[in-house]
């Protein structure tokens, strides 16, 4: 994986006031840990931070983190947690993880599938996917931004385990051998259409539902509300690895 550069700067204002200043000015509050540095705090310009996402296309980032005035100014990271405004969508604060460039990481990546399946275009079957990421170790150089699996070979009734995918040269695939990551379904026969459908036509569990709310209006139930938690700032003590 080509690491991105990005720089940064130590974070002057902290808590949640400072947090809001900081935003205000059009930057991101940040914390950076890791086993060999303590953490610590860092503020990003938003806007070569969303530069810098765009330029990524994928989930995973790797970056040289470079922290000015800073005694260790040159950092290789992963941006490993991005927190968002839920009604706006801004990012309000950035976690990265420090690795070494020397060292594995094990992180978790997108799986896709490439190709069109046997059982799919000649069998009527549907390619379903079971796993939508894997975990995998290798150095930072050597991290797959995905895992592409070919299942064009797969017949009606085949199942693709993790054990059965070839990893990206200097890439581990880890996890039980047997899990399932692809598989593809036989087509339902009319018979076995006709046998999940309702006999009369009707739906017995939206009716019952219904039935039991109405129940619980008479007894005069009310529903549970929930407050809607607002995001904070993360303290680099509960992100120690």
């Amino acid at each position: 994986m080509k690491s991105l550069p990005l720089g940064a700067q130590p974070r002057t204002l902290s808590h949640r006031k400072g947090s809001r200043l900081l935003r205000a000015k059009g930057l991101i509050p940040a914390v950076i840990y890791g086993r060999h540095h303590a953490p610590q705090n860092l503020e990003v310009d938003v806007e070569q931070f969303e530069e810098l996402v765009h330029k990524a296309h994928t989930e995973i980032i790797l970056v040289d983190l470079t922290v000015a005035n800073d005694p260790v100014p040159n950092r290789l990271a992963i941006v490993q947690d991005v927190q968002h405004n839920p009604l706006t969508a801004s990012v309000l604060h950035i976690d990265f993880h420090e690795v070494k460039p020397d060292e594995k990481v094990t992180i978790e990546v997108p799986v896709e599938a490439k190709g069109e399946s046997e059982g799919v275009k000649s069998g009527g079957g549907t390619l379903e996917h079971v796993r939508f990421k894997l975990k995998v170790r290798a150095l930072p150089k050597d991290l797959p931004d995905q895992i592409v699996v070919d299942v064009s070979h797969m017949k009606v009734n085949e199942t693709l385990h993790i054990g059965e995918i070839k990893a990206p040269e200097g890439v581990e695939l880890l996890g039980d051998k047997k899990i399932p990551v692809f598989a593809v379904a036989a087509p339902l026969t009319a018979e076995a259409e006709a046998a999940a459908a309702p006999a009369d036509g009707k739906q017995p569990e939206m009716i019952k539902e219904k039935k039991e709310e109405g129940t619980a209006a008479k007894a005069g139930a009310k529903p549970d509300a929930k407050a809607a938690d607002k995001a904070g700032d993360k303290k680099p003590a509960d992100k120690k690895k």
